[in-house]
Parts: C-alpha cells; structure tokens; sequence
C-alpha cells in the first residue's frame, strides 16, 4: 500500500491545542517517556512535520504541557478560594486553596509530576513563571493574615511553602497508594489546622 503520510494536511485547525490534549492523553496512559511528535501527529490526523511548526521537539511540548497545567492549577486554585464569601475567613480561604490542590493534583496524578519536574528545569523559563503564578497566591493569603494579626511575621513565601509542603507531601502519599483516597479530604483539614495553630503569632508573656 502506498504511504500517506505525507498527504495528511499540515494545518489542523488550531493544532498547538490539539497537540497539547493529545500530549496529556498520551502522558496519562503511557507516560511522558513514550510521548512521541510523530505519534501525536499520527493521532491527530496530520503530517509528521506539522507539530514542528509549534514545538522545536519533544522536550519543547513537555513544557509547554507542564506550563499549560500550571496555568489551570492557577484557575482553579483562585476560583476555591474566590468561592468563600468571607474575606477574612483565613482558616476557609486556606482550605480551600488545599482542597482544590490536592484534587488537581489526585486527579491528574500523570500530569502533576510532569509539572513538578519541569519547573526546576533550567531554560523552562516559562513552566517557572506559570508555577509562581500559581502558587504566589498562598503567599498572598499568609500576606493577608499577618496584615490583620492573625499569622507571626516572616516572609509569606517561606511560611507559605510549609502549608504547600504538607498538601504536596498528603498528595504524594495518596498517588502512590500508601495511603487510601477517602481520607485525603480530612488530612487537608488536619493540615490547615495545625499548620494555622502553629503559624499564630507568639503570646506575649
């Protein structure tokens, strides 16, 4: 049979999207090792050359996946917290930031570690940048609570990464089965709770 790669179309609508949920179909089922341009290529219907017009190489999509992820972790995150009335209710808004972290993270368990080992990634200037945005946010909540007196001062960032720590190390222990998914939700209140009680600035004596 004659080959018909190459009478694919070259253009696919807008490919770079569609690229990048083929990306993530393929990292959920096989792993980001096996992801392939001319497999992708293959599924979407187009040329093997055509994702090359988006991404320079594998490593390139990889990226631009892990941004992507990034940026809804982002949405979602903001849309949690954005969702209590409250806006002095720290102890609410900090779970929920929690809450929607670890969903994301239990739910797209492929992607997550994809995500997590980009950002470090040096020249993933992009990935590093979505990542800050993202997370920037808990240091606005700790921001928040030392402005009213309810948090001990410090730097948001560091006493941020505590709380972020903990989720991380929660979610981590649940993807890898050591620990089982029904009590994700009341470990993330475990953790918000002791993390505020410690995180309360110091009686004076």
């Amino acid at each position: 049979m004659p080959d018909t790669t190459e009478q694919r179309p070259y253009h696919h609508g807008n490919l770079r999207v569609e690229l990048l949920h083929a990306a993530e179909r393929s990292l959920r089922a096989h792993g980001a090792e096996q992801l392939s341009l001319r497999d992708l290529a293959r599924e979407i219907g187009v040329s093997h050359a055509a994702p090359r017009r988006h991404f320079a190489d594998r490593r390139a999509l990889l990226d631009a996946l892990a941004e992507s992820g990034f940026v809804r972790l982002g949405a979602r995150l903001r849309a949690a917290v954005d969702e209590i009335d409250d806006e002095e209710d720290l102890p609410a808004r900090l779970y929920a930031f929690a809450s929607a972290y670890v969903r994301f993270a239990t739910e797209n368990v492929a992607l997550t570690g994809l995500m997590n080992a980009s950002k470090h990634r040096p020249g993933a200037t992009a990935v590093a940048e979505a990542a800050a945005a993202a997370f920037g946010q808990i240091s606005d909540l700790i921001e928040e609570g030392q402005a009213r007196g309810e948090l001990e001062e410090g730097d948001p960032e560091g006493i941020g990464l505590v709380i972020y720590a903990t989720v991380l190390g929660i979610t981590s222990m649940v993807n890898s089965g050591m620990i089982e998914p029904g009590r994700l939700e009341g470990l993330v209140d475990t953790a918000v709770t002791q993390f505020l009680r410690g995180a309360r600035p110091t009686e004076p004596r």
